[in-house]
């Protein structure tokens, strides 16, 4: 009961006599809502996808990832057909620890 008197009197608080409401000009609701709405990266994951992630450093850890290996995999030569097997496992082991 006592906290909603505080908050009564706060909302009754007037502006100092030196201020005037039509000082400030027309109140306009969501005013910079646009501007940061454009700024904003704010992402919402699915609940089946937030599931899989703990925190907010995991799902960086696992965009980051994501990210290298599709840089990695855009910088590797696609496989002829006349490529033999053991040869493409022998790329794929020489890339292995090159980026270990």
């Amino acid at each position: 009961m006592e906290d909603s008197m505080k908050k009564a009197e706060m909302v009754n608080d007037d502006l100092r006599p030196e201020y005037r409401r039509e000082d400030f000009g027309a109140l306009v609701r969501g005013k910079y809502a646009a501007r940061l709405k454009e700024s904003s990266n704010i992402v919402v994951l699915d609940p089946e996808i937030a599931e899989a992630f703990p925190n907010t450093k995991a799902v960086n850890d696992a965009l980051r990832g994501l990210l290298e290996l599709a840089r990695v995999s855009a910088r590797l030569p696609a496989p002829s057909v006349s490529t033999p097997p053991s040869a493409l496992h022998a790329q794929n082991a020489l890339f292995a620890t090159t980026t270990d």
